[in-house]
């Protein structure tokens, strides 16, 4: 499928940590860095050595325009990339709060436009994104599910209705981890250990009961039973874990996801 990107090229509008950790995958899978043109005002040295075509003009008939800047730097990025609106190139926004019809006013109802929400643990390769297209880019979900599986896996949403559902949940939610780890290791320095040693402990559990839950086929309750004794020290602490954690829970997600229909405005 990257074979096409190979052949056509890849126009990458927007290269911070997303788009870095984005063009990181794609070069690992063979894409040639000779097929990849890069728009971005503040280059990394990494970026300046990759071997890309870097704020040196666009191809001709791309296979693919990733759209990888902020939403507020949007409207005044997208006209460097009208040109390429109507049908030959498929755009592929990671933005959100920027709508699929927004896409379409700006380069026309005709562009095959697929909008996706990935989130930061694709810098390590471990991302999860959400994939949804409008008529015009159905076909093209296979070749934005390519590009995104270079980081991570791929689930394809029934529809944009269900993209701030996904920021809430995936997007913003490596925040709400690390902000576990540090009331995890908060309560540890209030039971008594050192700042370092309970931030260590939190940390490598966090990270290691992650990998657990990736690798095991069990579900996510059966985990949780598995390291729970009857009336033992985790039964304890789950007594108040589990009466206020999914009701808080429930509240930031549909926070985070009012906040991105906001955006979408």
């Amino acid at each position: 499928m990257l074979d096409e990107v190979a052949r056509r090229g890849l126009v990458l509008l927007g290269c911070g940590k997303m788009g870095t950790a984005l063009l990181t995958g794609w070069l690992a899978a063979g894409v040639p860095p000779g097929a990849v043109w890069v728009l971005e005002p503040n280059p990394t040295d990494w970026l300046k050595a990759s071997g890309v075509h870097l704020n040196a003009g666009l191809p001709p008939k791309p296979a693919v325009a990733l759209l990888a800047v902020k939403p507020q730097m949007m409207g005044a990025a997208l006209p460097a990339l009208q040109a390429l609106g109507g049908g030959g190139t498929l755009f592929v926004s990671i933005a959100a709060g920027t709508s699929i019809a927004t896409f379409e006013a700006a380069l026309g109802a005709d562009t095959p436009i697929v909008r996706t929400m990935p989130n930061t643990p694709a810098m390590v390769g471990r991302g999860i994104t959400g994939i949804c297209a409008n008529a015009a880019g159905q076909p093209g979900l296979g070749l934005a599910r390519a590009l995104m599986q270079a980081v991570g896996e791929v689930v394809e949403l029934e529809g944009e209705h269900q993209i701030d559902a996904v920021t809430a949940v995936s997007g913003s939610g490596p925040a709400y981890v690390f902000h576990l780890i540090e009331a995890m290791a908060a309560a540890g320095v209030a039971e008594g250990l050192s700042e370092e040693v309970a931030m260590k402990l939190a940390r490598a559990t966090v990270c290691g009961a992650g990998e657990l839950a990736f690798r095991s086929p069990e579900s996510a309750a059966q985990l949780r039973i598995n390291v729970t004794s009857p009336g033992g020290t985790t039964a304890a602490a789950l007594e108040h874990l589990m009466a206020g954690l999914p009701p808080l829970m429930v509240k930031a997600v549909h926070a985070a996801a009012a906040r991105g229909r906001e955006l979408g405005k």
